[in-house]
């Protein structure tokens, strides 16, 4: 436990932050995870999905909560099976 007065206000917002970025985090994995399923399932219309996942990745790498380059890759990977599977159907 932080003894100082500099380290117990640190301490303090590391629990802030720590608490933000989980939420940023957990929704996410949770847009891309629905994205990935109806990828796998075939689903209709992906474009607005796909949309909306890109958005939550920019978002999560704006607030730093993951580094650029990883939402970047992910949404290019993405968009390439989103692209693969509106081809497909």
């Amino acid at each position: 436990m932080a003894s100082h007065k500099s380290a117990e206000k640190r301490a303090r917002q590391d629990a802030k932050r720590r608490e933000r970025n989980r939420t940023v985090r957990a929704r996410t994995r949770t847009v891309l995870k629905s994205v990935r399923d109806d990828l796998e399932a075939g689903a209709g219309d992906l474009t607005a999905r796909a949309r909306e996942a890109e958005s939550a990745l920019r978002r999560a790498a704006s607030k730093g909560v993951i580094p650029k380059r990883r939402a970047s890759r992910l949404v290019s990977r993405l968009a390439k099976r989103a692209n693969k599977a509106a081809a497909k159907s």
